[in-house]
């Protein structure tokens, strides 16, 4: 079939069948950052009931996930990734007997539910470290990194931490440094310790055994240190911003210990015996490509993984993309395991932002979701890339982003890709009745969800459109990804599962691209204009061979 922008987007279209295949594979994944989805009581940060009353809209999408951002136990620190307490549900959010009803409704709807899990530090304030800080002779005494400071008193070695300053801190209680990552109110696990492993396999059992279908595992290379805690080695200079000392190192011993993947694999095993659990890990770092495939090599370790390579990146060209595809296995069927994709997220500038000027936004926003919808792999939306939300400014008395109060103003805040999403064209954008914990722009609410539904040429209805045409074409949600070329702004690659063939050209430039030779094939989606002989300023055409 043949679908262009100015059909009824009211299309729905039965996702290609392959009972061979889980669930998860080719599934486009919708991420909720629950501080700012939907409040329900008024008290301006958004809630589990919250998220219940509004995925209709997610399931509309056709995602065939969610992936709800910690709502665990926390003081907060860094909003919800210094974890109190794996089992609880934090005040802010509701119950557990709410986390219930959210995963009952989102399982009537024919949505997954993935939930982050963080492993690799706990808040300041959990049980265990209160026990572990007490003395060096409790029953948690190891559960994290400890060690003795040199004999001058510093730091037993060079390792800095992501927010600022070194990744050790004092404690007088033990006189003893304690290791942090990132805040010095997120204490290091330690992951070498088989009881601590067990400890965190058994929360992870306690939310399978509530019914979630997949964990999204945060910073999970992070999460084993060497035990020799050798320095760090310098990082050559390339150019880049240096704005912190973790800038200045590479993390040859703080992070990636090869020993993650044997916990990898019990987790695997805990998961499997839940049925089809989805897991996929964050792997960060500068070079993250040999943890993405150690960590989802085999049928015995992780399903997936993702990293920041579009994330970051200041920009969007035919070549980076060609590029960083290239580091993942381009086939299925090739060893290092399923790629995730994601263009946006709570910890990442808003796509549109850095990758396009205003004038282009519209337009633009229309091919980076045409291309995040072709790429082999699982897609990942963040909330409110659907409405092509732009990336807030955050004045600095607002600020709630400890990275970038910290290191104001050359860090750009995470805060403001982390605002309210905009249900209505309204002061408060019918995200709640109180005070918003983050300010809503009248650029977004200008972008609301009511604004684009009355709005058949918007961009939600297209990215319905497009998520319909991904679940209809094997190709496009299993299939290989092939031939694929940079030829200036021009991208081009093919997809192919068994006898349907794709293909699929983009131009990433505000220029408009004459093909050599006119594109043959039947024309699945064309964007901006986007004809068989011409590709307008980021125009699209997704062909069927």
């Amino acid at each position: 079939m043949s679908l262009t922008e100015t059909e009824d987007s009211a299309l729905t279209l039965t996702a290609a069948e392959a009972p061979d295949r889980p669930w998860w594979q080719g599934a486009a994944i919708y991420q909720i950052y629950p501080r700012s989805f939907q409040d329900s009581n008024g008290d301006g940060v958004g809630d589990l009931a919250g998220i219940t009353r509004r995925l209709h809209h997610v399931a509309r999408l056709g995602v065939d996930a969610i992936w709800i951002s910690p709502f665990f136990t926390s003081p907060m620190r860094d909003f919800g990734y210094d974890v109190a307490d794996y089992c609880g549900v934090d005040p802010v959010f509701g119950t557990l007997a709410d986390f219930d009803a959210l995963i009952a409704h989102a399982h009537a709807l024919g949505l997954k539910v993935i939930i982050d899990q963080v492993y690799a530090h706990t808040s300041d304030l959990h049980p265990w470290f209160a026990e572990s800080r007490a003395d060096r002779g409790n029953a948690r005494a190891d559960w994290y990194v400890w060690h003795d400071p040199k004999e001058d008193g510093t730091p037993p070695c060079n390792w800095q931490s992501v927010f600022g300053g070194p990744a050790w801190t004092w404690d007088a209680r033990r006189r003893q440094y304690y290791m942090h990552t990132f805040l010095k109110e997120q204490p290091q696990l330690n992951m070498h310790n088989p009881a601590v492993q067990d400890a965190v396999l058994d929360a992870a059992r306690f939310w399978l055994e509530r019914g979630v279908d997949g964990f999204r595992l945060d910073a999970l290379n992070h999460a084993m240190h060497d035990p020799l805690l050798r320095d760090n080695p310098p990082a050559p200079a390339d150019g880049r911003l240096r704005t912190r000392p973790f800038d200045y190192q590479l993390k040859t011993f703080s992070q990636s210990h090869p020993d993650m993947t044997g916990f990898v694999e019990r987790l695997r095993a805990l998961c499997d015996r839940f049925g089809a659990v989805h897991t996929v890990a964050e792997i960060g770092g500068d070079h993250p490509q040999a943890d993405r495939r150690a960590y989802t090599a085999g049928e015995h370790r992780l399903n997936s993984a993702y990293g920041f390579d579009f994330l970051y990146a200041p920009a969007l060209t035919a070549q980076f993309v060609a590029e960083t595809l290239e580091r993942w296995e381009l086939a299925p069927d090739e060893t290092g395991g399923w790629p995730s994709w994601a263009f946006e997220n709570h910890d990442a500038p808003r796509a549109v932002s850095r990758w396009s000027v205003p004038e282009h936004r519209t337009a633009f926003a229309r091919v980076k979701m045409a291309l995040l919808m072709a790429l082999r792999g699982n897609v990942i939306l963040y909330q409110g890339e659907e409405l092509g939300l732009v990336q807030d400014e955050i004045a600095f008395e607002q600020l709630q982003d400890p990275e970038a109060i910290a290191n104001w103003p050359l860090t750009l805040s995470r805060d403001g890709a982390r605002t309210p999403l905009p249900w209505e064209d309204a002061p408060l954008g019918g995200f709640t009745a109180g005070e918003p914990w983050l300010p809503l722009s009248a650029h977004n609410l200008a972008r609301a969800v009511a604004v684009q539904e009355s709005d058949p040429a918007s961009l939600l209805h297209f990215t319905r459109d497009v998520l319909a045409l991904r679940n209809a074409h094997a190709a496009l949600r299993h299939g290989t990804l092939t031939e694929c070329r940079a030829d200036g702004p021009l991208l081009s690659f093919e997809r192919t599962e068994g006898t349907e063939r794709l293909c699929c050209l983009f131009n990433l430039s505000p220029d408009p691209l004459t093909l050599g030779e006119a594109a043959e094939g039947n024309v699945l989606l064309a964007v901006n204009g986007a004809t068989a002989a011409a590709l307008p300023p980021f125009g699209a055409l997704w062909l069927q061979l």
